[in-house]
């Protein structure tokens, strides 16, 4: 059984092929990056036009990639929920125009449980997180906790009331001119920072499990506010956010797995290719005798084979899409 899937939620489009046994045949992505690098983040029509002209041209390259044809491919998966609704409109059409011409089953994936599987994909079964577990998705639309009871089953804990987290990453970087994919500027000016901190408000910090990273920026900006800061003072400046943001996501999400008796923690999502946090999380976690598991980079960002991955366990139980499926922005 070979999962064609097809990923178009936001600014990146990914195809991708994963057989049964759970193997990547084939991974492509299409990064926008430089697209939206102008206006400071991603604009919604902008990426929904670029999808059009790349979707089938990238589908055939994995096509190849995996030595296929289309007549090789057994379903079609797509991205159908959440995400930016043009941007999904774009693979849900094509998706279901490829299933209706092949004659082949179509699975319409949730985009968020597709990145909890991220923890699994091309990983060998006996080092799968098992079940239950906590999960910690980290990303610019989401910041999620969930215990994990199967690949379709999971159940939110908590989650953030206004900003994610890579939302504010995205806007610190922005406030200080370091320009877009946030994230990425903000670990890359940061590295190796060893002088003095500002200790920035750490909101939501000692109570639940929901997360709020609206006032960390707000924080921030009040910092900065009125002054001409040095190089020296920018680094200073990203380098105490970084460090406060990711001090909340991993004391929330060590907080949720002590109450919830959750040893075994998977960080998800396209921050969780973030170092410090990655190394912050497995430290602390130890600490606390607990194990996590992070996924390949090159499995954070979006991209089709969470996609077509996860549908295998959807087919297995029957989850499959008729012609009538429709985007869920």
């Amino acid at each position: 059984m070979r999962i064609l899937g097809i990923e178009t939620s936001c600014d990146d489009t990914g195809a991708a092929i994963v057989d049964g046994a759970g193997s990547v045949l084939a991974n492509r992505v299409s990064s926008q990056t430089e697209l939206h690098r102008p206006y400071g983040g991603v604009v919604p029509e902008l990426a929904s036009r670029a999808h059009i002209e790349t979707v089938d041209p990238l589908t055939r390259l994995c096509l190849d990639d995996a030595g296929l044809n289309l007549s090789g491919v057994d379903a079609v998966a797509v991205t159908y929920t959440p995400g930016l609704a043009g941007c999904l409109l774009v693979g849900v059409s094509y998706a279901k125009a490829l299933a209706y011409a092949l004659g082949k089953p179509l699975i319409g994936v949730n985009h968020l449980e597709a990145h909890i599987y991220t923890s699994a994909l091309g990983v060998a079964p006996e080092n799968h997180p098992p079940f239950p577990h906590l999960s910690l998705l980290v990303s610019g639309g989401h910041t999620t906790l969930y215990r994990v009871d199967g690949w379709t089953k999971q159940t939110p804990l908590g989650s953030t009331r206004d900003d994610a987290a890579g939302e504010a990453f995205d806007k610190v970087a922005k406030l200080l001119g370091l320009g877009f994919p946030g994230g990425p500027a903000i670990q890359k000016r940061a590295n190796g920072y060893e002088g003095e901190w500002i200790e920035f408000t750490r909101p939501m910090m000692h109570h639940g499990y929901d997360f709020s990273f609206s006032g960390l920026k707000t924080a921030v900006m009040n910092e900065i506010r009125g002054r001409t800061l040095s190089e020296d003072e920018i680094t200073q400046v990203t380098a105490s956010f970084q460090r406060a943001a990711i001090d909340v996501l991993v004391t929330k999400t060590l907080r949720a797995a002590r109450d919830f008796g959750l040893n075994h923690i998977t960080l998800v999502g396209g921050v969780s290719a973030n170092t410090p946090l990655r190394e912050e999380l497995t430290r602390r976690a130890a600490e606390q005798g607990c194990i996590a598991y992070l996924p390949d980079r090159k499995y954070a960002m979006d991209n089709g084979a969470m996609i077509a991955g996860l549908a295998h366990h959807y087919l297995a139980e029957g989850k499959v899409s008729s012609l009538a499926l429709n985007a869920v922005a």
